[in-house]
C-alpha cells in the first residue's frame, strides 16, 4: 500500500490469542482474522496494547505479522510500533512494511517536548513507503501530542493519519482537524464509546477492541449513506456494552473471554501482568450482552 492510499472504515484492534501456557496460538489468531474478514471489516490493527505487543519478543511479533498478513487476504493490516527511541522504532517499522504491513500506527517516544517528538516521528515516517499513524493516547504512554505539533506532521506530509484518544476527544479531534487543514484523517478508539459523535465530527473511521466489530460496521455504514438517524439509533441500542466492555485494565480480559465463547480462542490466557476474570464479571459481562440482544455464539452477528 502506497502512502497514497486512503485508509478509512472499521479496523479492528486484534489480540493476540495465546495457549493456556502462554505460548502463541496461531489457529486461533487465524480464525480470528477469519472471522473480522467475513464481518466485513475494512482493514485490522494489531501489536498493539491489545495485541500485548509489549510481552512479545522480536521473533513473536514477526510471527504474528506474518500470520495475520497470511489470513487477511487484501484487508489492509495496521502494524503497532513502541520503541524507546528513534532507531528502535525504524526497526519496528521497517520489519513490519518488509513483512507486508499497509500501514504502520506509532506511539511517542522521547521527551515532553513538540520538537523533540516532530524530529521522532519525521525519522519514523521517512523510514519506511506505507503511511505512519500518530498513536495519541496519553494515558498509557505518559506523553500528550499537541494539536499543533499533530497538525505540523501531517501538513509536512509525516502523518496523514492519526488514531485519537486523548479526552476530550471531541474537542480536541476538531482543533486539529482545524489546524490540518484537510491534510489528515482521524480515526476513532477508546472502545468506540464516542463513535458516533466522532464521525459527525469528520473521523474517516475507527480503531478499537470491541469484540464484535458487526455493531461499529452498521454504525459506520448507516452514517456513510446519509442514514445518520439510523446510525444513531445502533449506536444507542449497544452503548451499555460499548460502555461495559471498555473498561480500563480488564477490557481485555472480557474481549478474550467473548472469542473464547464464540468458538475463535481456544484460551482466555493474557500474559502477566494482566487482569483476568472472576465469575461474577464473566456473569455481568453477559447478562449485558443478552440485554443488548448479542449472542455469544459462533458466527458473524445480527446487527
Amino acid at each position: 500500500m502506497s502512502r497514497a492510499t486512503k485508509l478509512h472504515g472499521v479496523n479492528p484492534i486484534l489480540p493476540t490469542p495465546f495457549r493456556d501456557d502462554g505460548s502463541l496460538d496461531l489457529p486461533s489468531l487465524g480464525r480470528l482474522v477469519d472471522y473480522q474478514r467475513e464481518a466485513g471489516v475494512h482493514g485490522l490493527a494489531i501489536l498493539g496494547f491489545m495485541g500485548e505487543a509489549h510481552k512479545l519478543s522480536d521473533a513473536e511479533r514477526d510471527t504474528v505479522i506474518r500470520t495475520t498478513i497470511e489470513h487477511a487476504g487484501d484487508l489492509p493490516v495496521w502494524v503497532g510500533v513502541r520503541a524507546h527511541g528513534a532507531a528502535g522504532a525504524v526497526e519496528q517499522a521497517r520489519a513490519a512494511q518488509a513483512l507486508g504491513a499497509a500501514a504502520v500506527f506509532v506511539a511517542p517516544a522521547g521527551p515532553q517536548n513538540d520538537a523533540a517528538l516532530y524530529e521522532f516521528f519525521a525519522t519514523v515516517a521517512a523510514s519506511v513507503d506505507v503511511p505512519m499513524i500518530l498513536h495519541d493516547f496519553p494515558e498509557s504512554f505518559g506523553i500528550t501530542l499537541s494539536p499543533e505539533l499533530i497538525a505540523r506532521l501531517a501538513r509536512d506530509g509525516h502523518a496523514p493519519y492519526i488514531k485519537a484518544e486523548e479526552p476530550p476527544v471531541l474537542q480536541k479531534m476538531t482543533k486539529v482537524l482545524d489546524l490540518s487543514e484537510g491534510t489528515i484523517g482521524v480515526f476513532g478508539g477508546l472502545g468506540g464509546t464516542y463513535f458516533l459523535e466522532e464521525l459527525e465530527r469528520g473521523a474517516v473511521g475507527i480503531m478499537t477492541g470491541l469484540a464484535y466489530p458487526e455493531v461499529l460496521l452498521r454504525i459506520y455504514e448507516r452514517f456513510e449513506q446519509g442514514d445518520h438517524e439510523g446510525a444513531a439509533t445502533v449506536f444507542d441500542r449497544y452503548v451499555p456494552y460499548i460502555r461495559y466492555e471498555f473498561q480500563p485494565k480488564i477490557g481485555l480480559a472480557y474481549r478474550k473471554h467473548i472469542f473464547a465463547k464464540r468458538g475463535l480462542f481456544q484460551s482466555t490466557f493474557i500474559r502477566p501482568p494482566g487482569m483476568q476474570l472472576d465469575d461474577r464479571s464473566r456473569d455481568e459481562l453477559e447478562r449485558v450482552l443478552r440485554r443488548v440482544g448479542l449472542a455469544l455464539e459462533p458466527g458473524v452477528a445480527k446487527i
